[in-house]
């Protein structure tokens, strides 16, 4: 299995995935990460990951919260059945 690399960009405040890159080389990808937190630092907002896995549809499923549809509500209720 190839690993590839995701760098993830998720704007809690916005509920949304801001950017995602995909990377082949795992030094060229924490060497991104590295790059993005510094760029970002002190900004609470903002959550940066980097994640590896097979494919992006393997990362979909282990870390589904960033790709969640933006139609759906950020907090699902619980219901008591």
């Amino acid at each position: 299995m190839t690993l590839i690399h995701f760098l993830l960009c998720y704007d809690h405040a916005a509920g949304r995935l801001l950017s995602r890159r995909e990377f082949r080389n795992a030094d060229e990808a924490a060497a991104a990460y590295a790059d993005m937190e510094q760029e970002h630092l002190g900004d609470r907002h903002l959550e940066i990951v980097l994640v590896g896995a097979d494919s992006i549809e393997t990362i979909m499923q282990t870390h589904g919260n960033y790709f969640r549809d933006e139609s759906e509500p950020l907090y699902l209720p619980t219901t008591v059945g």
